[in-house]
């Protein structure tokens, strides 16, 4: 195997070091993102069990609600 592509004429390790860097940059912002959103969709699932009925039929006519409440359902 031609490793030459890899070495990049000495310049390979600041441009692969550079790549595994911003692939963990972004795996960890998609993670914190995706804990925050989870944390969030719970508390608004736990408020809106505590609304009234006619409360709770009137936010589930929003959309992001909907989305919601059906992600909910399937987790």
């Amino acid at each position: 195997m031609n490793f030459e592509i890899f070495i990049m004429n000495g310049f390979g390790i600041y441009v692969w070091s550079a790549f595994v860097f911003t692939f963990l940059v972004c795996l960890f912002l998609y993670v914190r993102t995706r804990k925050t959103l989870k944390k969030l969709e719970k508390n608004f699932i736990k408020e809106a069990n505590n609304l009234s009925e006619e409360q709770f039929e009137d936010i589930k006519k929003q959309k992001i609600t909907k989305e919601i409440l059906i992600s909910h359902s399937r987790s």
